[in-house]
């Protein structure tokens, strides 16, 4: 289980947060904090994974709390939940190692896309280095950082019904594969459903992180063939 701190300083919007993290498999609220000073309290006596922060809290800033709480040694994850969206703080939230940015109000569906993509990029770190402090190549290291992006995306790049683990999956598959394939075969690959597999494929092209080519045969009907269009 990711072991997640809400901190807002609207009690209401903490449990709503608290009520979304409930319902997303893999996901626990360990603690919830309304204040800086209680947020870094409970990360000296609570295992913390990651930490869904606002930025407007009465003593000081998110921003400022994430860099204490690197300068105090706490290594966890943060997913910015927030009204701020000038671009000065969402350029610092970038440079202090967030994560993610989540731009309030939104909805649960918002919420739980940032939290699954989260999810996939912390099977793919663990996938690499198996869970310790191991050296990857550029291979794995290539993996880690398309986790991160994918991570990252806005949740409208996922439409209703998809899930970002799925999709970080299939952009796996192709990235893996050196070349394109058909969806047949990236449903193998990937061990989906061929519908499954086309849903996610078409979505990803209009997207413009797939491209399809053509490929035609004897019978006169082309191949529809994918490849990762997105930097690797």
């Amino acid at each position: 289980m990711i072991d997640v701190l809400v901190v807002d300083d609207d009690f209401r919007v903490a449990e709503i947060n608290a009520a979304y993290v409930g319902k997303v498999p893999g996901f626990r609220v360990a603690a919830r904090a309304h204040t800086a000073a209680h947020a870094l309290a409970t990360l000296e006596r609570t295992r913390i994974d990651l930490v869904l922060l606002d930025h407007y809290l009465p003593d000081e800033t998110g921003l400022t709390l994430v860099r204490r709480m690197r300068q105090l040694g706490h290594h966890a994850d943060v997913i910015m939940v927030t009204a701020a969206r000038d671009v000065a703080t969402v350029q610092a939230a970038m440079r202090l190692g967030a994560l993610q940015y989540l731009v309030k109000p939104f909805g649960f569906a918002g919420l739980r896309a940032k939290l699954e993509g989260y999810a996939a990029l912390r099977r793919t770190v663990d996938g690499v280095v198996g869970g310790g402090g191991g050296e990857a190549g550029q291979e794995q290291v290539d993996r880690i950082f398309g986790a991160l992006r994918t991570a990252a995306a806005s949740p409208a790049a996922l439409p209703k019904g998809h899930s970002a683990p799925t999709a970080e999956l299939i952009r796996r598959v192709l990235q893996e594969a050196g070349g394109a394939l058909s969806a047949h075969e990236v449903a193998e690959r990937a061990g989906l459903s061929r519908s499954t597999a086309q849903r996610y494929l078409k979505h990803l092209e209009q997207a413009g992180r797939v491209r399809l080519s053509l490929k035609y045969g004897d019978t006169g009907r082309p191949e529809h063939l994918y490849a990762w269009a997105a930097p690797v």
